[in-house]
């Protein structure tokens, strides 16, 4: 079977050509992508059969070898400068809990710098 990479998929035009490793570029349709794989991202190594069809040659039966590197994952912070952050955090997240058991929220402005932070954090280990 041939290989090659993504190089170009339109999720809502349902197509987009694979680069194979012979130097050629092959159609590539939804329908010959595996099922749970809707959008394949370029450079996502893949194996597939082929066909020819009325434009040229015609990905078949695609099986992804290897995903795509992640970008993100890439940039994302070291894990030991992650720790103090995380305790941080919980330092922060003890004290509205405190609030709340006493009854109060936290204060507007202080609320919204708490799920700020909460949302970085969170971006951080879903990198």
């Amino acid at each position: 079977m041939p290989t090659g990479k993504v190089k170009w998929f339109d999720v809502d035009r349902g197509f987009g050509f694979i680069a194979s490793d012979d130097g050629g570029e092959v159609f590539l349709h939804a329908s010959a992508l595996p099922t749970g794989i809707d959008a394949p991202k370029p450079g996502t190594r893949v194996d597939f059969g082929v066909a020819d069809g009325r434009r040229g040659l015609q990905a078949l039966s695609v099986t992804v070898l290897e995903p795509a590197p992640s970008v993100a994952r890439a940039h994302r912070k070291p894990a030991e400068d992650m720790a103090p952050i995380v305790e941080d955090v919980i330092k922060l997240l003890d004290n509205a809990s405190n609030g709340l058991r006493r009854g109060r929220y936290p204060e507007k402005s202080h609320a919204a710098k708490l799920a700020q932070v909460l949302r970085a954090v969170a971006d951080d280990f879903d990198a």
